[in-house]
């Protein structure tokens, strides 16, 4: 391409990373960021959950370069603490030895972005810019400013919509014809939540946890950062006998942690400033194809494939997105014509597969990891896991620490079940996983079977 010239709507997570891809190739990159610039006006939280950066988020920041100064932001998580009703603590590790999901905090990340982003003279960030709307067949977009109210356009031979799960330049590209588009939103809200550093940014719980209290219908959760806090959420619907709707005054809120987060509460000395006055949001997964018009324009991260939170997979597949797409450069050349149609055509399977997997975990995190039946099907799959290493690989595995395709670690986790319930079904399986001789002969018939 003559004119390497690129257009971002959106200077969030994938936004800045796909600017740093560009720029490494030489590309000019203006990048529309509707608030202000973070690095000045400082992060706003209130509504943000924290993110579990697993194989493919690093591996995306790893070929972008700046794998390192992403790592100084970042905690690895070994698995899940569980807190029973009782205060009763459970660790169930997410894989084997060695393997992490990293928490890191969604501004603290879009700083670190932002910052190396700029570090590349030919990005240029435009922040309190609002996309209004776009002339996607000649390429033109119009921006209105935030606090002067001008209305400006741009326009370049590429441009790219990392403008989230409301895109606005999604919002163009679907008044045209045969535009497949889906919104659906959980029952379900959330309400971040703090717990503060100990003395010295000391860890007040276990520092290398994602920590979970499930409760049913309902379930906190808590990730830490590197000043020694965790950032908290409560997932729990917006009506019912359990529900936000229900929790509108102090006694109200503290009655109800005491009853179901009693070990909780202690570590939380600003939780009624914070419930009462942060804000309750919604859960949405946004489908949608094509993500393209013609090799011009592409959706990616959030703007294409919105999910839930629950498998920590939005920021690693909007990574992907841009791990994938510069491979694809790779191979192809930049010839944008054929490598944008052919990219979207190929990844949209995999977003799909990933939202079905994301509202799967949400039932998992809720209900399941206080139950015994899977429980025993977790303690099944680590031994098939560490017995078999070169057949056996985990769901969860696939997800998170593997770059295998969403769709068919979707396809690989409803096989796997199968084979987990017929074992956890053996007579006396619970007391000898490791020597029950049915175990064996079970793996190899279901191997042949698959």
């Amino acid at each position: 391409m003559k004119n390497k010239h690129a257009l971002i709507v959106g200077g969030g997570l994938v936004g800045s990373l796909w600017a740093v891809f560009l720029a490494k190739r030489g590309y000019k990159v203006d990048v529309f960021e509707r608030r202000g610039d973070m690095r000045t006006a400082g992060y706003s939280g209130g509504r943000s959950i924290n993110l579990a950066m697993s194989h493919r988020g690093w591996r995306a920041v790893e070929k972008a370069g700046i794998q390192e100064e992403l790592r100084q932001v970042a905690i690895p998580m070994q698995g899940r603490m569980m807190h029973s009703p009782a205060g009763e603590l459970t660790f169930q590790p997410y894989g084997k030895e060695g393997e992490a999901i990293y928490s890191v905090s969604r501004g603290g990340l879009n700083l670190e972005l932002l910052r190396i982003a700029d570090q590349h003279e030919q990005v240029r960030f435009h922040f309190h810019q609002k996309c209004v709307d776009a002339d996607v067949e000649s390429g033109k977009v119009r921006f209105e400013h935030a606090l002067s109210g001008e209305i400006t356009e741009a326009e370049a031979p590429l441009i790219f919509g990392t403008d989230g799960a409301f895109s606005a330049l999604r919002g163009s590209i679907q008044h045209r014809p045969r535009f497949n588009y889906s919104q659906s939103y959980l029952d379900y809200g959330y309400k971040e939540l703090t717990i503060p550093p100990g003395p010295g940014g000391s860890f007040l719980m276990e520092k290398h946890a994602l920590h979970i209290w499930p409760r049913g219908n309902f379930m906190l959760i808590a990730l830490p950062n590197i000043d020694g806090s965790f950032t908290c959420t409560l997932f729990m619907p917006f009506e019912g006998e359990y529900s936000f709707e229900k929790l509108q005054t102090e006694a109200q809120v503290s009655a109800f942690f005491q009853q179901f987060f009693a070990d909780a509460v202690p570590l939380m000395p600003d939780l009624l400033h914070d419930f009462l006055q942060n804000p309750t949001s919604a859960l949405a997964t946004v489908r949608c194809s094509p993500w393209n018009v013609g090799g011009r324009v592409l959706l990616l991260g959030d703007a294409a494939h919105a999910i839930v939170p629950f498998f920590g997979q939005g920021m690693n597949a909007g990574f992907e997105d841009c791990t994938i797409l510069d491979g694809m450069l790779d191979v192809m050349g930049e010839n944008w014509d054929e490598v944008i149609p052919l990219f979207a055509q190929q990844r949209v399977p995999d977003a799909n597969a990933i939202a079905d997997l994301a509202l799967q975990n949400f039932i998992e995190m809720r209900d399941l990891v206080a139950d015994p039946e899977f429980l025993l099907q977790k303690r099944i799959a680590a031994l098939l896991a560490e017995r078999y290493p070169q057949d056996f690989m985990p769901m969860y595995s696939m997800v998170s620490f593997s770059h295998v395709p969403y769709r068919e670690a979707l396809r690989a986790g409803k096989e796997q079940a199968v084979l987990l319930g017929r074992i956890a079904a053996l007579e006396g399986i619970e007391s000898q996983l490791e020597q029950h001789p049915e175990v064996d002969r079970l793996f190899w018939e279901w191997k042949r079977q698959v």
